[in-house]
């Protein structure tokens, strides 16, 4: 009887090129009353993708938020956590005050603009919370929270720049028409300093791409 050839480790890798994307495109919500979260959902304004019940008592209920690549989910027999146990979900916006502005006006219970008084980037503490906005206006360091009926938190944050090796710096995208104006203003705010040092710049479009991809991806910008 011949010996089975010895296992080589290099077989249990993966290459590169096989490897699976695994992207995060659902968060499962745990709510008392489905049809009051459908209603304060869509009173957010988000997108209603499902409300679809079977016979045997399962229903699904799923909205995803304007810009956003994950949605959420609940309904009946969707998880046995209790009713408003998720907290700290975040929405990342390109405008603190605007998207607070549009929550109040969507009647939605929302906390003031808030920052973290010590100057760091703790948004969870209550007891070091100070009013308004980041006032360097920092990027990830303004916030406003609010809770869905049953208590499932979700905290609003603002970026504007990336930290470095969280985006592709070779790739670039915008969410909405707001979040592509917002980064233009950026750009141009800048664009602005850069011919105050250098005088006119002809080929203001490139240092423009260059500023809003460099911002996004978090690397360094263009002076």
């Amino acid at each position: 009887m011949s010996s089975p050839e010895p296992r080589s480790e290099a077989a249990t890798e993966i290459p590169d090129g096989g490897r699976v994307d695994m992207r995060l495109e659902v968060v499962v919500l745990p709510v008392s009353d489905v049809d009051r979260a459908k209603q304060f959902y869509t009173n957010l304004g988000w997108r209603l993708d499902i409300d679809r019940a079977t016979n045997d008592g399962l229903r699904v209920v799923h909205f995803t938020p304007l810009g956003s690549q994950c949605s959420i989910l609940f309904g009946t027999g969707v998880t046995t956590a209790g009713p408003g146990s998720v907290q700290g979900l975040h929405l990342i916006v390109s405008d603190i005050e605007t998207a607070h502005n549009e929550l109040t006006a969507r009647g939605i219970d929302a906390s003031e603009v808030f920052h973290d008084a010590r100057g760091g980037f703790n948004r969870f503490d209550d007891a070091v919370r100070a009013s308004g906005p980041d006032p360097a206006r920092r990027s990830y360091a303004s916030y406003v929270s609010f809770s869905d009926p049953d208590g499932n938190g979700w905290l609003l944050q603002e970026v504007t720049t990336r930290l470095p090796g969280r985006v592709d710096p070779a790739t670039t995208t915008f969410s909405s028409a707001g979040d592509l104006a917002k980064a233009l203003e950026r750009a141009a705010a800048a664009h602005s300093e850069h011919e105050k040092r250098t005088g006119r710049d002809p080929n203001w479009p490139a240092w423009y791409a260059a500023y809003m991809l460099a911002e996004q991806a978090g690397t360094e910008l263009p002076q």
